[in-house]
């Protein structure tokens, strides 16, 4: 297959989307996004919606999001301070319901109904597994590439044998498919169902409204993509629970809806065997 050059600005996207992401995935940041759709709270409202968080949890966590410009620290006085989205904060919320859909219908059914704020953890862990949005974005441009290839592309500064790690976690992780070693690597369904999701992430992150994410140049899918609809959470947000399961690539229709973001009770999981291929939790 012959190597052409990827699409003008590709390098600066990759890097813009992967930004956005290591925003929102680290533990608890979707969630203290979440509670705070709707007016600006104070500390203490904020840390009674997510009460599961210890002690000093909260107020880093917080220091983050606004240092990242997701979230806005108003002090009225100096015993009165609140906390809202930026308007960039609540510009990146249409995004997630994006991740849910894409969970419900690449990942492994689970035997209940899953909250979606578990939907949207457990995607957002794939997605910033190291060198994954490179990687997905060289396989969606190319079709099918050679790890070498990828490689010269993905860490041209690195020995090319370090692409392999990555690669394996992809394919494991259900995302990229491959005939074997020595055989080129292309993007799972599931891999190629991100579109709408790697999209939408580049046109937030540079600054377009979510409406522009069919037209991207590598993700874009003209007149296919859903235009997201404007949400706000439950205001009662499940507790943790513990670490799920992998699940396996299913095609079913999604069930969630914007009013069920949240389940009204936080039942663990029951572990499970990891079955054979399909994207990992």
């Amino acid at each position: 297959m012959s190597i052409t050059g990827l699409p003008p600005d590709t390098g600066a996207d990759i890097v813009r989307v992967s930004e956005a992401l290591a925003m929102i995935t680290p533990r608890w940041n979707v969630r203290i996004m979440l509670a705070l759709s709707g007016p600006p709270l104070r500390y203490s409202e904020i840390a009674g919606k997510v009460s599961w968080l210890q002690n000093g949890q909260l107020h880093p966590k917080l220091r983050a999001l606004c240092d990242a410009g997701l979230v806005r620290r108003t002090e009225h006085t100096s015993r009165h301070v609140t906390y809202g989205h930026t308007d960039r904060g609540a510009a990146l919320l249409p995004v997630l319901p994006l991740v849910v859909t894409w969970a419900e219908e690449h990942l492994e059914k689970a035997d209940r109904p899953l909250p979606a704020i578990e939907q949207i953890e457990d995607s957002l862990t794939l997605l910033t597994r190291r060198h994954a949005a490179a990687i997905l974005w060289v396989l969606k441009s190319r079709e099918e590439v050679s790890g070498r290839a990828l490689a010269r592309i993905v860490m041209p500064s690195s020995d090319w044998t370090n692409v392999y790690p990555p690669l394996r976690q992809l394919v494991a992780d259900g995302l990229v498919d491959t005939e074997g070693i020595g055989q080129p690597y292309r993007l799972s369904v599931a891999g190629d169902g991100l579109g709408n999701v790697f999209g939408a992430l580049s046109a937030w992150s540079s600054g377009h409204p979510l409406t522009q994410a069919a037209q991207h140049p590598v993700w874009g899918r003209p007149g296919a993509a859903p235009t997201p609809k404007p949400w706000v959470s439950n205001l009662s947000l499940p507790a943790p629970v513990a670490p799920s399961a992998v699940r396996a690539g299913g095609a079913s229709r999604p069930t969630w809806q914007n009013r069920d973001l949240f389940s009204d009770t936080a039942t663990a999981r029951p572990k499970a065997a990891l079955p054979a291929g399909g994207p990992r939790r």
